[in-house]
């Protein structure tokens, strides 16, 4: 697997990111383990978390860091990563937000559970508009000059807040967010392409877009209401069964027969066909489905099939 430069950072990346937010959830420690253990064999080097994952089913958070952390402790290959995790969702009352206090009592519990000592990039997870972005920023100041953090990035930012935090890293000389993590799917297109790609070219920002696959949907997993039971994130899936989800996975079948590959193995070779896309963030809970996932870096899409795929899926 050929590497990447991330943005303007001095971290070379698979072009494939591992989503941590299944570790401690759809996946227990052994099972994360084995998945986390084929990645890495498989090529894999670039591996994204949060602090808060997965809070959402454990009601605690932390549990994707502390799996993480025994792995790296087991495997010591930590050198040889590039691990991203996010601060600023709600960890319990009064612990969320991108306050110069809280990120820098957070990003010690995230060390803890990483059992390591540096992150390679920290992210704020969401915006946080009732703190000066010049706070959050000087924050991230202090751990870069102490080592605990290389480079710093942003997720869930608008275009507008995005451009406010460069514009007030420059004003102040501090820190700049080097990298963007949106969420972008074929089927959700519009707000990255007409609001945010053209920032992060400009800015030379790295973009690592989050449910890439649109939770599994664009598997072709999903195919009618009885097949929402097939998984946790099956419930959610009727917002993409209509007319122009089927018609997507329909030219999704198409490619991925022509090739011998499966329609996920499609899907994120359209993203790195893309010349903003620096890696999706993509998870897995089985070697098949993986399997499927790293294809994607050797799959060599022609201009008719990425056009096909645009037509279908465009807004």
């Amino acid at each position: 697997m050929q590497y990447k430069q991330l943005g303007t950072t001095n971290l070379m990346i698979s072009p494939l990111a591992f989503g941590g937010n299944v570790l401690g959830w759809t996946l227990n420690e052994k099972n994360s383990f084995d998945i986390l253990d084929a990645f890495v064999a498989g090529g894999g080097n670039f591996i994204d978390t949060a602090d808060v994952y997965a809070r959402w089913a454990t009601g605690v958070g932390g549990e994707s860091e502390t799996i993480l952390g025994n792995w790296l402790k087991t495997r010591k290959h930590r050198h040889q990563l590039v691990l991203a995790t996010k601060v600023g969702m709600e960890m319990g009352p009064g612990s969320s937000g991108l306050s110069k206090k809280y990120i820098l009592k957070a990003v010690e519990a995230s060390l803890k559970r990483l059992q390591c000592d540096y992150i390679d990039l920290y992210q704020s997870h969401k915006d946080d508009q009732k703190t000066p972005q010049e706070e959050t920023l000087s924050a991230y100041e202090q751990l870069i000059k102490e080592g605990k953090v290389r480079h710093i990035g942003a997720s869930n930012f608008s275009a507008e807040r995005l451009t406010q935090a460069l514009e007030m890293a420059d004003k102040f000389g501090l820190p700049k967010y080097q990298t963007l993590q949106p969420h972008y799917h074929l089927l959700e297109r519009k707000l990255y392409e007409t609001e945010l790609e053209s920032l992060c070219t400009q800015h030379h920002l790295g973009v690592i877009n989050y449910f890439p696959l649109a939770s599994g949907f664009l598997t072709g997993k999903y195919r009618s209401e009885a097949d929402m039971n097939k998984s946790v994130r099956g419930s959610s899936m009727g917002k993409f069964m209509h007319e122009k989800g089927f018609a997507l996975l329909k030219v999704l079948d198409e490619v991925a027969s022509a090739h011998g590959v499966a329609p996920a193995t499609v899907t994120l070779a359209w993203y790195l066909n893309r010349p903003s896309i620096s890696a999706p963030i993509v998870s897995a809970t089985s070697i098949g489905q993986l399997n499927q996932i790293l294809a994607a870096a050797s799959l060599q899409l022609n201009q008719t099939e990425i056009k096909a795929i645009d037509q279908c899926s465009g807004y």
